[in-house]
């Protein structure tokens, strides 16, 4: 997609999963490789959203997924930065700002004219980053399981 002073920033390829992996884990978050894989390869078959690398060399340095979906309230598309994340040896460089560029440019070639940043909780260093990079707070959401839990 684009290239700046030696970091790439692309789609998503499932052969990236085994990397993807290695940086999730190095920032707390375990998921495997085989899995990330398959969830690449399930979102490039859709056409509402995309899943974009910043690589160096190595494992990728951040990733940043991104969805529209159409609005009964909005005459465009409504885009959705649902992940964010840079290596945490990565940070401070620029890396986060180039992964939203990136996000925003495919939201708008989607024909959306507005992106939002979803934060979850205990998120201070995401919400801060948001503020900085020209996000604003508004409203609130709730969510619910679609499926029944049960109890061993």
């Amino acid at each position: 997609m684009s290239s700046r002073y030696g970091l790439e920033i692309r789609a998503a390829q499932p052969a990236d999963g085994a990397g993807l992996s290695e940086m999730l884990d190095a920032n707390g978050i375990a998921l495997p490789a085989r899995i990330l894989s398959e969830r690449i390869d399930l979102q490039r078959a859709t056409p509402n959203g995309t899943v974009l690398l910043a690589l160096e060399w190595g494992p990728p340095s951040g990733l940043v997924s991104v969805h529209w979906h159409p609005s009964l309230f909005e005459p465009h598309p409504v885009a959705r930065i649902t992940t964010l994340l840079v290596d945490r040896e990565q940070r401070r460089r620029g890396i986060g700002r180039l992964l939203v560029k990136a996000a925003s440019q495919a939201a708008r070639m989607a024909g959306c004219d507005r992106i939002a940043l979803e934060i979850g909780p205990g998120a201070a260093e995401l919400t801060e980053f948001g503020a900085a990079t020209g996000f604003a707070p508004l409203g609130s959401r709730m969510v619910r399981s679609l499926r029944k839990h049960t109890q061993s």
